[in-house]
């Protein structure tokens, strides 16, 4: 398989060349650490967990689609890495500014960068210049930087953001090898070609890595896996035929449902969670009262600030206040209220002309979901000489933002104490203090607000997204864009910082058990997600309002790594599954031929989707009793006896058969069947509910979502 970049009045000739399957149109896509490892119970000091058992990834390559890598950071030295595998194909390429002799080592073990297609789109070469950005691997957004050394970074002592989240950075495979493949450019704000994104693929299929980590995504609507538009199913797809486990990202058009991506069914989906960290920040008014925000706005002195900010990635500032000046900012605080015959005015009609902020901390109140209208108000507090600012708004609609001045985000509840306390004073006057780092209880964790949500849009019986991780503040290297440093950490949030974490803990899986399929990995992460955090709790949903997580929200819940390691059974594929369920698809013979270069037949009974032997079961239109089958694989004890046990909500009944499973030396497979049907005599909305298999030691669950369907008696 091999992909090229042409312009559009070439193809009407290139269709008819020999070799040549399908000519498509470009399309493009966008992009989308201290603590989240030893949160998700990877501390690199503990000598029975998944890290040290895997020998840290030791020999796994990890390869990367994203906006390229800094190779020169700490977090990518190689000391005490192991030799690049023989079986490596790769190449580290030389371009603008990057030495492919000297910029590639152990860790990194290939780079590089393909822009062909975005230059055939767009019709002219890419000038570089013109959009900061390097003809080479290098990365001059910093987004490829952060994943890739969140994925398999190197050990880095006293990392931090100007303080905060101080601690050892490294990947979630440091033992593992790196390779990057850049396929985003800074056109536009940042985009990715198709022709880029296949190409790629193709490249690191041949190239020999082991897992490959995508935080990209496309727009809705999504296109279907056989039409030859969309990059990523078919890349994906001929990357898992070879045995490599393709994770991407689940998006971040949250919290809205049916706005989840990337949803084949053999694609390692991934939506992003917080983590028992937060970074409290003091506001305290004259009266000493103290107030501890936590919510979404970061701010600081680095200059990164401001290069970070004006690019269009989604969602890269999104968790909690943190203000990283070294000391407290005290100043009289005002209100832009002129009179009682006047109505006071909002945030976004704040001018730079409004001298009377100047040497003061505001109190304004958003009253516009513009994100831009937002921000040009608050740097017009900056520009009036304003220290600082306090915005109230719906706590469901913050906004990610990167300031280089204190600017804090706060719900309207407490903007509205913070007002009657001016309104209660003849010289109200505030101190915004630095953030703090705070972690375990109270802070739980929750499905991020910006994660995409399910249930899939092109294939609603295919559960997506499959399981969350640490999205939210995830602390990771970033390029030195100032040139007076060497280098720098930053917290960025979104679905692009869960997938790395993911892919890590996959090169983990693969180091342990290098013969399982990138079903079976999938599978055990899956099937051992976490639904209530360490404390016992529920995990929430953040949304509006926040409500408790179903798999919609993350899946199988939260990634679980070792309990992965250890799953007991596992729910295996392999291409004839895939193709399985493209033919129950009602895809035709031709159309799936052009995605798997094989020739099929499709039973001339079509199959069912529901049979497709996924980890998850989901039924988005029961309309009667439906039997469907699974197949799970013993990878514990040869000898083991599992017992079936289903939880669901009232109205949905579920009955599996056989009940109990009995493996040993002989019997390593056994297929069951699960009936569900519905006491519910009207349409209705999804029920959630698991089925779960242990044999008093494993637990292998099962997430399932329903909606009933009756019919319709409009006429």
């Amino acid at each position: 398989m091999e992909w090229k970049a042409f312009n559009p009045r070439f193809c009407v000739v290139v269709i008819e060349l020999p070799g040549v399957i399908h000519v498509t149109r470009n399309r493009f896509y966008k992009v989308q650490t201290t603590r989240s490892w030893d949160y998700l119970g990877l501390s690199s000091t503990s000598l029975s967990n998944l890290l040290n058992k895997s020998k840290m990834g030791n020999g796994v390559i990890i390869g990367l689609l994203d906006t390229g890598i800094w190779p020169e950071l700490e977090v990518f030295n190689d000391e005490n890495l192991g030799p690049i595998p023989s079986r490596w194909r790769g190449v580290c390429e030389s371009g603008e500014h990057f030495d492919g002799a000297k910029a590639c080592n152990r860790k990194l073990i290939g780079a590089r960068y393909f822009i062909s297609g975005l230059e055939a789109e767009y019709g002219q070469p890419y000038n570089t210049s013109e959009n900061d950005d390097y003809m080479s691997p290098r990365d001059s957004s910093g987004h490829g930087t952060h994943t890739s050394s969140i994925a398999g970074g190197s050990f880095v002592a006293n990392a931090s953001y100007d303080g905060l989240g101080l601690g050892t950075v490294r990947g979630g495979a440091p033992g593992a090898h790196l390779a990057m493949y850049k396929v985003c450019w800074r056109l536009y704000g940042g985009v990715c070609a198709d022709a880029d994104v296949l190409k790629a693929f193709d490249e690191a299929i041949n190239d020999g890595v082991d897992v490959l980590s995508v935080s990209l995504a496309a727009d809705i609507p999504l296109y279907s896996e056989v039409d030859h538009r969309g990059s990523i199913p078919i890349g994906s797809f001929h990357a898992v035929a070879k045995g490599i486990t393709v994770v991407c990202a689940a998006g971040n058009a949250g919290p809205r449902a049916e706005t989840v991506q990337n949803t084949a069914p053999w694609i390692l989906t991934v939506a992003a969670s917080t983590v028992d960290r937060s970074f409290p920040t003091p506001i305290t008014l004259g009266n000493n009262q103290t107030i501890i925000v936590s919510n979404k706005t970061l701010t600081g002195q680095r200059k990164w600030l401001d290069r970070i900010r004006t690019n269009s990635y989604k969602y890269q500032f999104q968790g909690q206040a943190m203000f990283t000046g070294e000391d407290t900012v005290s100043a009289e605080l005002v209100y832009p209220e002129v009179s009682d015959l006047m109505p006071p005015r909002n945030c976004e009609s704040l001018s730079s002309n409004d001298d009377w902020m100047a040497g003061k901390i505001v109190l304004c109140f958003a009253s516009d979901y513009n994100q831009s209208l937002l921000n040009d108000a608050i740097l017009s507090v900056k520009a009036a000489g304003g220290l600082g600012v306090i915005v109230s708004r719906s706590p469901s609609n913050y906004y990610p933002y990167a300031m280089n001045f204190p600017c804090l985000q706060v719900t309207y509840e407490t903007g509205t104490q913070i007002l009657y306390y001016i309104r209660s004073t003849s010289n109200p006057q505030v101190r915004l203090s630095p953030s703090r780092t705070h972690i375990g209880k109270p802070v739980s964790t929750n499905v991020a607000y910006f994660s995409s949500r399910g249930p899939s849009s092109n294939v609603p019986a295919i559960l997506k997204p499959d399981i969350a991780a640490p999205g939210v503040q995830i602390l990771a290297a970033i390029p030195p864009f100032d040139e007076t440093t060497t280098g720098a950490f930053a917290f960025l949030s979104g679905t692009s910082m869960a997938t790395p974490h993911v892919s890590g803990i996959v090169a983990l899986l693969k180091s342990l058990y290098p013969d399982w399929s990138p079903a079976a990995i999938k599978s055990a992460i899956i099937t051992t997600g976490l639904t209530s955090h360490q404390s016992g709790g529920p995990i929430f949903a953040e949304g509006e309002p926040p409500k408790l997580a179903d798999p919609f929200d993350f899946g199988g819940g939260i990634v679980n790594p070792n309990s992965a390691a250890d799953p007991g059974l596992v729910y295996d594929m392999n291409t004839e599954n895939y193709v399985h369920y493209l033919c129950a698809m009602g895809y035709n013979n031709s159309d799936i031929f052009q995605l798997t270069e094989h020739p099929v037949v499709c039973p001339s009974k079509q199959p069912s989707i529901l049979d497709v032997n996924l980890p998850s079961i989901t039924i988005p239109n029961l309309k009667k009793p439906t039997i469907l089958t699974r197949t799970v694989t013993n990878v514990g004890p040869v000898n083991s006896k599992y017992k079936a046990s289903v939880e669901f909500a009232s109205g949905i009944n579920v009955a599996v058969r056989p009940e109990t499973l009995i493996f040993s030396s002989r019997t390593k497979t056994i297929s069951f069947s699960v009936m569900i049907s519905s006491a519910h005599n009207v349409n209705a909305g999804y029920y959630f509910g698991s089925l779960t298999w242990t044999d008093g030691v494993h637990v292998v669950r099962s997430p399932i979502s329903v909606r009933t369907e009756v019919g319709e008696s409009f006429f």
